[in-house]
């Protein structure tokens, strides 16, 4: 029977996946379930072959079947199997969880006590731990955090003016992505070279979720997200920073309750909302809409706003990298940042950009900007093989 380690990282829309040898060095299979919600799709990839398949249970089927559906497959594809460990992203550890925690009964429910600060995330997050128990009863499981990379910024960098009880019972800054910025810190010294990984870089996660983070020595000293994925930058339905004060209007104005502010917010804003088009950068950059170029040079005007008041943090800026969806594929917007920040002196290099190279940025800028793939796989899978003997 074939042991294996399997990676789960479980969002409302994707389910990525991948399944290593017990060893955790030899990589079976990986992939992901994208489109859930609308027209769900799997994506295997094994060795050189790709194998795209269609699930058969409907266009609306919910992120709990579509879960349960992947792992019959794997195990049917790649069996017999036993799962000798299980890791998983989890975006809320609030304040207890700073490190990659096996899962208990315990700590299960306390996990279920944060969905309410990530409610389109958390739920989707634990529906998978939930998952491979079900199907491989006994697994030993862990929990990696997205918010625990963020728990080395000093305290002011994680509170919020507002009445200090509220502030002890948790309602901080918490700050998101976290496993991405943790594998981008780790390749830094690679990328951009011991000095100057341990210098002022900002790191610009990009995709259908989007933040910023400042580092520096290598840890996070201040991000866009807080309480929730919601703030910050705007993203591909999420609204990003927003005057607390609309909410008030919207809730006298237009009676509308939580739930109306949540759907609002969270799932008919962003890019989504301000284009009326689409949520995804591809189709607003192909676009010939006005709509559609609105959407796309607000997003560049967030990122760009959020930079300079992350260059202040940091005191200056030293490198910038482009990771995530959007950060890695597209070269149009990475270019309209690079040119927003000349008064910092970076020099964008328009071919290298373009040819999608490392380095994008020309030898005489003061400001190295590349561009790094992110794995939060990869985050998820070392802290699995250290807590799984």
């Amino acid at each position: 029977m074939r042991r294996a380690l399997l990676i789960l990282n479980t969002g409302s829309s994707t389910i990525k996946f991948a399944l290593h040898g017990d060893d955790g060095q030899a990589r079976i299979v990986h992939g992901l379930i994208d489109g859930v919600g609308r027209a769900p799709r799997l994506i295997l990839h094994r060795a050189e072959e790709m194998q795209e398949v269609h699930p058969d249970l409907g266009q609306s089927a919910e992120t709990e079947t579509l879960i349960d559906w992947l792992l019959t497959v794997l195990a049917d594809t790649f069996g017999p199997m036993e799962v000798t460990g299980a890791g998983h992203r989890v975006v809320h550890g609030g304040r207890e969880f700073a490190a990659p925690t096996e899962i208990t009964d315990e700590v299960m429910a306390k996990l279920r006590r944060l969905c309410p600060l990530a409610p389109g995330h958390q739920p989707y997050n634990l529906a998978g731990i939930e998952a491979v128990a079900r199907h491989w009863p006994g697994t030993r499981q862990i929990a990696c955090f997205d918010t625990a990379f963020h728990q080395s910024r000093p305290r002011v960098a994680q509170l919020y003016a507002l009445p200090r009880a509220l502030s002890d019972e948790g309602i901080l800054r918490y700050g998101f992505h976290g496993l991405s910025y943790a594998y981008i810190a780790g390749r830094l010294p690679e990328v951009l070279g011991e000095r100057l990984a341990q210098g002022r870089v900002i790191v610009a996660h990009l995709g259908s979720g989007a933040s910023l983070c400042a580092l520096k020595d290598g840890k996070s000293v201040e991000t866009t997200m807080g309480f929730t994925a919601l703030d910050g930058l705007m993203m591909g339905t999420r609204c990003g920073e927003i005057d607390p004060g609309v909410l008030l209007h919207l809730m006298r104005e237009r009676a509308m309750d939580a739930d109306g502010l949540e759907r609002l917010l969270g799932r008919e804003s962003g890019l989504l909302g301000v284009s009326g088009i689409s949520p995804d950068m591809r189709d607003l950059l192909a676009s010939p809409a006005p709509e559609a170029a609105e959407a796309v040079a607000l997003f560049v005007h967030m990122i760009l706003r959020q930079i300079g008041a992350l260059t202040a943090t940091l005191g200056g800026l030293d490198a910038l990298i482009f990771t995530a969806g959007i950060g890695e594929h597209a070269p149009e917007v990475r270019a309209r940042v690079m040119n927003g920040l000349d008064w910092l002196g970076l020099v964008p290099d328009a071919a290298a950009n373009q040819a999608q190279d490392k380095v994008i940025s020309a030898p005489e800028s003061r400001v190295v900007t590349a561009v790094i793939p992110t794995d939060e796989e990869a985050v998820i899978l070392n802290a699995l093989r250290e807590l799984t003997p």
